[in-house]
């Protein structure tokens, strides 16, 4: 082949208890990717945010994966997620550009080998290798990551709203506001939450799977970077959402709901932060099923 082009959709990490653990993959919005076989590695970007996005493959996190797998290569991101959202911005690129030069190059590896491929761009991001991100939007519905283990887990049929207000919250402050030390009865909780969660998951109840979001270590510590959080949440919640959640570091907040009730729940959840003096715009999507080759370009 001469170039193969792939969709490569965000992602939504944590949720709740299940802090650089769980990741959750979204239908939309997502990254356009072309990758083309070329004489040295070089990086074009356009669309979303395309201005704040490095194009030296030392500092982007499609071009870290280049680098990692040996292979020259031109690559075309055309980005449809907002940069710092949380939504896994930095993620897509180096997960659709793992597997791209993987079906380009005929490499023959697993798409557990290509989460660890692909975390290794997250370095250029966060400035350490991380796959929260990078595993759900490779192995799309919900995976489950430890100790270089991934696990795929299908998740039951829910919309999800995601709201993001106009709030710059950045994955550093984010990490750094977290404490080091947790008390055991905030573990015992966090712990508790993640395994109702997953409960929740295997039995294919939407309602236990909403409830574990809510009431963690990690939102416990990150919700005061998000003016309005408490009452948006809340507006989520009385509309008819299962629950609600900081996707990944924040500021966006995502909402699992029945698809009948998802466009009044961004409503409300648009209004509340509105009255918290906050503009915000929300998009309604599903679960995602992993990147996906949309193109193959032969010689």
């Amino acid at each position: 082949m001469k170039s193969i082009t792939v969709k490569a959709s965000a992602t939504s990490a944590n949720l709740g208890a299940g802090f650089d653990v769980l990741g959750l993959a979204l239908d939309s919005p997502s990254d356009i990717i072309e990758v083309e076989k070329a004489d040295e590695i070089s990086i074009l970007v356009h669309g979303r945010g395309s201005g704040e996005i490095p194009v030296e493959p030392e500092k982007n996190t499609a071009g870290l994966v280049a680098l990692a797998m040996d292979r020259k290569v031109r690559i075309t991101i055309r980005s449809g997620i907002r940069p710092g959202s949380g939504l896994g911005s930095s993620a897509a690129p180096a997960a659709g550009t793992a597997v791209a030069i993987n079906e380009l190059f005929s490499l023959g590896y697993s798409k557990e080998e290509l989460v660890w491929i692909a975390a290794k761009g997250e370095v250029a991001a966060a400035g350490i290798m991380h796959a929260d991100n990078v595993a759900p939007c490779i192995v799309g519905d919900l995976a489950i990551v430890c100790d270089k283990h991934v696990e795929h887990v299908e998740m039951p049929p829910m919309s999800v709203v995601a709201i993001l207000p106009e709030i710059v919250v950045s994955t550093r402050e984010a990490r750094a506001i977290l404490p080091q030390q947790v008390p055991i009865r905030e573990m015992v909780q966090n712990v508790g939450k993640a395994s109702m969660l997953m409960a929740g998951v295997m039995k294919k109840d939407p309602g236990v799977i909403g409830r574990s979001l809510m009431d963690t270590f990690n939102e416990r510590y990150r919700s005061p970077l998000i003016n309005g959080y408490d009452a948006v949440r809340d507006a989520a919640m009385s509309a008819g959402a299962y629950g609600v959640a900081i996707s990944g570091s924040g500021p966006t907040m995502i909402a699992l709901c029945p698809a009948e009730r998802s466009f009044d729940i961004a409503a409300a959840m648009r209004k509340s932060f509105s009255g918290a003096g906050v503009d915000s715009e929300s998009f309604i999507t599903g679960i995602g099923k992993g990147v996906q080759v949309t193109r193959r370009e032969q010689l």
